[in-house]
């Protein structure tokens, strides 16, 4: 994974730089793997946060303020138990693994002063956040591991604190360049990137890549294969990077696709894509996580929260588009109605020549330019008027069906379009107070049951997004489909702007003008807002649409968000997380 062992370490000199001596002022528990600290400290403060998650473990400051569950989980109770109000006094990195222990001074029940160490264990899906106490046994786990799990290494609250099995590579701290390339000269001859990986410890795929791009320049090459010139480059870029890392430099650098969705970082700049990739430096470590991982962090969050939404979402949509598939079928039989009515009339034409008992009526078809005989098919036990009626009624009831069949398929397209915008709303959710409100809006639609509020308490209405353009033009956008509603058809204006990407879900966005003319800046910031906040999010090119409230309106019947609007202007624009984040107020 990207966060390896020396960009942790980079991570450990940011928290130590500011935090030592810090105390801690409040501990929350986000999700089941998630941890965030607050941390204050003389003339400032921050909150640091530390995920155990298979999928993106990591610790760093953020600024951003996930929303914490009603009830917090035992973990959270139990470090504030042991951390509330303790200082935190070393940062200390095991060699250049991916294990951080950070030392708090607290004191226990006696009141005698203990300290009190926080693990965070960032080994892929046996990441763990662990607490020790005194004489090194450990207090609890964010994920225990019992014998069942892992026969080596069990995690267990009273079980001495044992490190993980020790690597034998070399570490840029103390082997120089050229013990790094006598190492891999005595081992296996694999690609250069791969051989820097089984030598060097706490090193990343993407940083061996570059690596091994910059001593061959993009050749693919295996290390014994290597030109005098190539171990040349290659021990240059060692004895630079040696440099680096010991004086504890670098360069955060993201690694973006050209849709500008985060792929990979370093903490040494990456040339590696060329032009297939863009690149963006952070001025340190934890910012480059916070915004790489910001996203993905809510999406995880939401899956665990609203798991039974999601599928609930899932399910109705397919069964929506089944039935719409069903319904567009018997529309296309439906079509062939005028069929029906021809033969009854042509069975009329020829009674004469019909008795009861007949399977099979041949007769001219005088609807044809050529009046050729046709073949009808008829009922024996019915006599030939009959049979005639019959195939009227069959016209008749195709021809109501139809009627009714375009309006049930025009209302199942918009309830799969709802479901849509519901589904959208819910992968943006970053808080249980937006899930609740989501589950209202649901119940509401008798989608799932309704729950009451615990006390019979009123639920509290939840604000939209706020934005501050940079002319000062006040933008709001809207969590949900009633908020969207509300917004829209009762708060706004006539006058204000309303914004809404094209023809894809998304959030209802309006600019307050307030009797003001607004500028072209300010629209293309609330079209970059109205983009962001849709499922376009990680588009680009994405086509937001922008006219006055007043040309807005709500078709009776339609479901929550769903409007029409004319005379409206169409702006091209590219979400951008960075913009939308400067321009928010918190």
């Amino acid at each position: 994974m990207a966060l390896d062992g020396i960009f942790l370490n980079r991570l450990a000199h940011e928290i130590r730089e500011v935090a030592i001596g810090a105390r801690v002022d409040k501990i929350a528990q986000p999700s089941r793997e998630e941890l965030v600290m607050t941390l204050r400290w003389r003339g400032g403060g921050g909150k640091l946060l530390m995920s155990a998650s298979p999928q993106a473990p990591r610790i760093h400051f953020t600024g951003d303020a996930p929303e914490n569950p009603a009830k917090p989980p035992m973990f959270c109770m139990l470090l504030r138990k042991h951390l509330s109000g303790a200082k935190l006094a070393e940062v200390r990195q095991i060699q250049l693994d991916r294990i951080l222990h950070l030392d708090f001074e607290t004191q226990n029940e006696l009141g005698d002063q203990v300290t009190v160490t926080l693990a965070m264990e960032i080994m892929g899906r046996h990441s763990n956040l662990v607490v020790i106490g005194a004489e090194g046994r450990i207090i609890d786990a964010i994920r225990r591991v019992d014998l069942e799990t892992s026969s080596i290494r069990q995690i267990l609250p009273g079980m001495r604190y044992a490190l993980p099995p020790a690597q034998n590579k070399l570490s840029l701290f103390e082997a120089e360049p050229a013990q790094v390339l006598e190492r891999m000269d005595a081992g296996k001859d694999l690609e250069l990137s791969k051989a820097l990986m089984d030598v060097l410890q706490g090193m990343s795929p993407i940083l061996c890549r570059e690596i091994a791009h910059y001593a061959t320049r993009g050749v693919d090459a295996s290390f014994k294969a290597l030109t005098d010139g190539q171990r040349q480059r290659l021990e240059f870029y060692l004895t630079q990077l040696t440099a680096t890392v010991r004086e504890y430099k670098s360069t955060p650098t993201m690694v973006l696709e050209p849709s500008g969705k985060p792929k990979d970082f370093s903490f040494v700049p990456i040339h590696q894509y060329g032009a297939a990739m863009l690149t963006r430096e952070y001025e340190s470590c934890s910012g480059l996580l916070d915004s790489f991982y910001t996203h993905r962090d809510r999406m995880e969050r939401v899956r665990q929260r609203s798991g039974d939404l999601l599928k609930l979402l899932a399910n109705t949509s397919d069964r929506l588009t089944r039935k719409l598939a069903a319904q567009k079928e018997e529309l296309l039989q439906c079509a062939k109605r005028d069929g029906l009515r021809e033969k009854g009339d042509l069975i009329s034409a020829n009674l004469y020549t019909l008795k009861k008992g007949d399977a099979r009526a041949t007769v001219q078809n005088f609807y044809s330019p050529g009046e050729e005989y046709v073949d009808i098919e008829l009922d024996p036990m019915l006599t030939p008027a009959q049979n005639a009626q019959r195939y009227y009624a069959l016209y008749r009831k195709a021809d109501t069906a139809e009627k009714k069949l375009v309006k049930l398929i025009s209302q199942g397209e918009a309830e799969l379009v709802y479901i849509d915008s519901v589904f959208d709303a819910l992968t943006r959710a970053s808080g249980e107070s937006e899930l609740d409100a989501i589950r209202s809006e649901l119940a509401a639609g008798g989608y799932v049951r309704a729950h009451a509020k615990k006390g019979g308490k009123r639920e509290d209405k939840l604000a939209p997004m706020r934005y501050l353009s940079a002319d000062g033009f006040t933008i709001l956008s809207g969590r949900n489909n009633l908020q969207n509603d509300r917004l829209t058809l009762r708060e706004a204006r006539a006058t204000d702007l309303w914004l809404h990407t094209q023809r894809i879900p998304g959030s209802h966005t309006i600019i307050l003008a307030e009797g003001r003319e607004v500028p072209k800046t300010t629209i293309e910031q609330a079209c970059v807002i109205a983009a962001y906040n849709s499922k376009a999010r990680d588009s680009g090119k994405v086509p937001v649409d922008f006219t006055p409230i007043r040309n807005v309106k709500k078709p009776g019947g339609a479901k929550p968000g769903m409007v029409i609007y004319d005379h409206y202007q169409t702006v091209i624009v590219d979400p951008d997380e960075a913009l939308v984040r400067s321009l928010q107020q918190k």
